[in-house]
């Protein structure tokens, strides 16, 4: 989440709307607009900051609650299954909460959201919550997620226009969420070190409570989008996926997930089985958050909305070919170039989110913005289950060699598809 740059159209019989504070013109296509540009827009600073404080939030809350319920329990299933629980809730709520996106205004929706999160925080951090009562509030917690995420996303719209200072506010805010991995498990460690479990996960309620302080203080109020309510929650799905060209879109974010996961699902048995060190095994889960921080960063700053166009396709096709090098059973310099490569390949979100945004309408972009991240995040969890049952049968790097073939199979397919759908003039320009 027909081109969406200007506002949907007023309701039949109404006054024009005007908003007192337009969004930034679209950069035009010969011209790198830089990551500086999103800054100077008035709101994004409140928007950057409150992702930073609920990023952080839940990083510390995976490491904290795994701790504080295998304390509790003894069980390393039960410790497993609480970091689960944040993937596996998300195909319902995207599902079931993805017309709310659309049907309220989208601050409300964030704010709401927040404070839900937070108000699950506070209670797992009562010393007289159960083991149970902790999973089925971390149940609660990633059932809201992409209700957040997707109206998030729409509202950046909003905030920033759907031209190329959305693609990159989008990606800041992704950058982000890849820096959580690289920085935030450490500090989540460090926090353990001089706070018990239950303290530290205080301290992800007070981050959600930042969160919804400076959306509701730094962003200023806007109505539900046009015609949203007049549309039932399956209705919308069926209006998302009816449309051709978004729904092989959506499928390329999606389906690809399932393959690029698994390097990462299989990091630890494959570093076991060549002898590394944990320490190895800490530089090489760096490595592909790493290589796709940079090649955003590269994307975002150094080239050109058309030059990021043009090699959307061939970055896309080629993402997944740096994993084919475990076939030869590589060394972990090897391995580590490979995750940095295919890091690096991932600057195609750019030019798919910029294609996303201007082909999804305006009055379905909060639903369609809700399913896609659900979908990621569904896709990315079984792809990682599906990782670690293929693994019980064929060696490793195997598995993570035959995933890449696989999945470039499947990125082709969908790619020609995208291409069959384009118009002649995007077709042009490629």
């Amino acid at each position: 989440m027909p081109a969406d740059s200007a506002p949907p159209a007023p309701a039949r019989g109404a006054a024009p709307r005007t908003d007192p504070h337009p969004a930034p013109p679209a950069t035009g296509p010969g011209q790198a607009a830089g990551y500086r540009a999103v800054f100077r827009v008035a709101e994004f600073p409140a928007v950057f900051a409150a992702h930073l404080m609920s990023v952080l939030g839940v990083v510390v809350a995976e490491i904290s609650l795994t701790v504080l319920v295998y304390r509790a329990t003894g069980s390393s299933l039960m410790s497993a299954l609480t970091f689960a629980l944040g993937f596996l809730p998300y195909a319902l709520g995207g599902t079931l909460l993805a017309g709310t996106a659309d049907r309220y205004p989208a601050r409300r929706v964030l704010v709401t959201c927040d404070l839900v999160c937070a108000a699950c925080a506070a209670a797992m951090v009562w010393p007289g919550t159960p083991v149970v009562g902790i999973l089925v509030l971390r149940c609660a917690m990633a059932f809201v997620a992409p209700l957040f995420q997707g109206a998030r996303s729409a509202s950046l719209a909003d905030v920033l226009g759907s031209g190329e200072t959305f693609v990159l506010g989008r990606s800041l805010l992704r950058m982000v969420a890849q820096s959580a991995q690289l920085t935030g498990f450490g500090l989540g460690g460090l926090l353990l070190t001089v706070l018990a479990p239950r303290e530290a996960v205080a301290l992800t309620a007070a981050g959600f409570l930042a969160s919804a302080l400076l959306l509701r203080l730094g962003t200023r109020s806007r109505p539900a989008r046009a015609g949203a309510a007049r549309h039932s929650p399956l209705r919308g799905l069926r209006a998302v996926f009816g449309h051709r060209r978004l729904r092989v879109l959506t499928l390329l974010c999606w389906v690809p997930s399932v393959f690029a996961v698994v390097p990462e699902a299989l990091l630890t048995p494959y570093a076991d089985g060549i002898g590394a060190g944990t320490v190895t095994l800490g530089v090489l889960m760096c490595a592909l958050p790493a290589g796709t921080i940079a090649g955003e960063l590269w994307a975002g700053s150094a080239l050109t909305p058309r030059t990021r166009a043009r090699i959307t396709a061939p970055l896309a096709a080629v993402s997944l070919l740096p994993y084919l090098a475990y076939a030869l059973r590589p060394g972990p310099v090897v391995v580590a170039a490979a995750l940095v490569l295919a890091g690096l390949a991932h600057a195609h979100a750019l030019g798919i989110d910029r294609m996303y945004v201007d082909t999804v309408p305006g009055a379905l972009r909060g639903r369609a913005m809700t399913l896609l991240s659900s979908g990621v995040m569904t896709f990315q969890g079984v792809g990682m289950a599906l990782a670690g049952a293929a693994a019980e049968l064929f060696p490793a790097p195997a598995v993570v060699a035959g995933s890449a073939l696989l999945g470039t199979l499947v990125v082709l397919l969908l790619l020609a598809e995208l291409r069959a759908r384009a118009s002649p003039v995007a077709r042009a320009e490629e």
